[in-house]
């Protein structure tokens, strides 16, 4: 399964020295992939993707976010570096479902 995607980069404040980075998938896509994914989840529900940002592409893990009923995509350093992303940029993303 292959989610693309237009959303904004935000912060979560996890706490007080770590700031972790997010852009949340559609709604829709969130109840494919829980139906996909189930029995594949991983700790805290996270789900193995394959991440495209611009011309960035790594590995990494879409976490359930209840509040969004969907699932949130975290946008590591090295990629807002390299793509010249700050929180409240629009963000065009690609996520592969890997290892179902």
């Amino acid at each position: 399964m292959i989610v693309d995607f237009e959303s904004e980069l935000w912060l979560w404040d996890a706490r007080r020295m770590d700031t972790w980075t997010f852009v949340s998938l559609p709604a829709d896509a969130g109840d494919e992939i829980r139906e996909r994914a189930s029995g594949l989840r991983r700790g805290f529900g996270s789900v193995r993707v394959r991440a495209t940002v611009g011309t960035s592409t790594w590995k990494t893990s879409i976490f359930p976010d209840k509040a969004r009923g969907s699932y949130v995509l975290p946008i590591k350093r090295a990629v807002r570096t390299a793509e010249h992303l700050d929180p409240g940029d629009t963000v065009n993303a690609t996520v592969e479902l890997i290892d179902l």
